[in-house]
């Protein structure tokens, strides 16, 4: 029997891939805007600001750091079927269009989160999807911007 597919645009642990050396998830989590080095944090927020320039600068980097949560909180497991907000999930395809980058973290993470879009149409999730997605991103001891998860 197959298991059914993951809920529209939500995430997915992935096969464990090797995690850098000495990097842990608890290592990382205490700030998501340092999950990426400081070229690559500049790297992915200028692709969301160029699909994205009604956003400026500062917003961008905003939704960037609310989408390094999400995945490393997917990455850390535990809670599955959580879903972004329409402004998170646009900082994760910032991310996930910088494959090297994206897979970079997701090895020090210590497991690849996949994606799943939204191939229904449907685009909201189900009722307190992302209650719990916010939820569980606070249990993994970040901060949540609430208007980016509204």
């Amino acid at each position: 029997m197959s298991s059914p597919p993951p809920p529209p645009c939500s995430a997915g642990r992935g096969e464990v891939p090797t995690p850098a050396v000495g990097a842990t998830l608890t290592a990382l989590r205490p700030a998501a805007r340092d999950l990426l080095s400081a070229a690559d944090f500049s790297i992915v927020t200028a692709t969301l600001a160029r699909r994205h320039p009604e956003l400026g600068r500062a917003a961008a980097e905003q939704r960037v750091v609310e989408a390094l949560k999400f995945v490393a909180t997917m990455a850390r497991g535990g809670v599955d079927g959580l879903v972004p907000s329409g402004p998170v999930d646009a900082g994760w395809h910032a991310l996930i269009g910088n494959t090297a980058i994206y897979a970079e973290l997701c090895a020090r993470l210590g497991t690849f989160v996949h994606h799943y879009p939204d191939a229904t149409g449907a685009g909201a999730p189900a009722p307190g999807r992302r209650k719990r997605t916010t939820a569980a991103i606070e249990a993994a001891g970040f901060d949540v911007r609430r208007e980016l998860w509204t």
